[in-house]
């Protein structure tokens, strides 16, 4: 198997650590560069993944790096083509994603600013929270185009809908085809129009009522994990989703995927980081694919567009 490059994650949480090895495991890239502030970790976590890899069959080397929010360490992450900025603090039990704007914008600011630096030419996958905002503040904050910047939200969101439909139905999770768009959070617009199982339309095998709980479920999935697990937040789909992305990314593989994506002329809708599906490739957003939706999904996808614009504009004060 030919593998080359580098990715790096940074954030060594549970999401972040999680996310490497899932990179690692692919076997595709030559390095992943696992980095955080807290003095050893990555390191140990690199050197513990590192030991499993002739175990599972893989030859990626990880590294770890320790960081700080000078800059120092960075230098580890030089010439990356994909970084996954998990960094920042998880929600705890009661918080909404927005509670955290103020302390994580600070994080990923500096976060961002060191990566331009270190990998002017990268791809940039946002998975901190709120995470519509926190999209729009790194391309403020690293100046990249804005196809070279998005954010992992649709992609777990339309997961955690198809994992409910397929539950609630009794069916392979395979057979199931849902999507979700908007927002990452309470203007999340899931898309029952384009939801099957098994090529049948969703709404033929499920009642509107029925479909809205499992939409309000998908919704309000991280918090329902948040409020099981009384400290942290999700982490297995989560990265799962971001890794996705990331392979995507480096195998320009041109699959649409619901990601974060700059809108600017798509569905009516302008100048706005919003959950869309797009084409990704070594690019990152290749283009914004505008799929066929009811008229009634349309103006719920505008009306999230319009929630989480202002919030977007304000950040390049934070």
């Amino acid at each position: 198997m030919s593998r080359s490059g580098k990715v790096t994650v940074v954030g060594a949480g549970f999401y972040g650590s999680t996310t490497a090895l899932r990179l690692a495991e692919y076997d595709i890239f030559e390095t992943v560069v696992l980095t955080d502030i807290l003095e050893g970790k990555p390191e140990g976590l690199a050197l513990d993944m590192n030991q499993s890899r002739s175990i599972e069959g893989f030859e990626t080397k990880i590294v770890g790096a320790t960081t700080t929010a000078e800059g120092a360490g960075y230098e580890a992450t030089a010439n990356s083509e994909v970084v996954v900025i998990t960094a920042g603090l998880p929600r705890k039990p009661g918080m909404s994603r927005m509670d955290l704007i103020g302390v994580n914008a600070g994080i990923v600011r500096s976060v961002a600013e060191n990566i331009a630096k270190h990998s002017p030419n990268a791809v940039i996958i946002v998975v901190s929270n709120p995470l519509d905002e926190m999209t729009a503040l790194t391309q403020l904050a690293t100046s990249f185009p804005k196809n070279r910047v998005m954010g992992q939200a649709g992609m777990l969101d339309t997961a955690r809908f198809t994992n409910f439909v397929a539950e609630e139905l009794k069916v392979p999770v395979s057979s199931v085809k849902t999507l979700t768009l908007g927002s990452h959070g309470d203007t999340m617009v899931p898309v029952p129009s384009r939801c099957t199982v098994n090529g049948k339309p969703l709404t033929e095998l499920l009642d509107s009522a029925k479909i809205e709980s499992l939409v309000d479920r998908t919704r309000n999935g991280g918090a329902e994990v948040v409020a099981l697990l009384k400290t942290g937040s999700a982490y297995y789909a989560p990265s799962a989703a971001a890794a996705r992305m990331a392979k995507a990314v480096k195998e320009d593989s041109g699959e649409v995927m619901p990601v974060c994506a700059w809108v600017d002329g798509e569905y009516g809708i302008n100048g706005v980081y919003l959950g869309v599906e797009a084409e990704i490739g070594k690019s990152g957003v290749r283009k914004v694919v505008e799929s066929a939706l009811t008229a009634g999904e349309v103006e719920a996808l505008k009306a999230a567009a319009e929630a989480v614009r202002a919030k977007q504009a304000d950040v390049k004060d934070l």
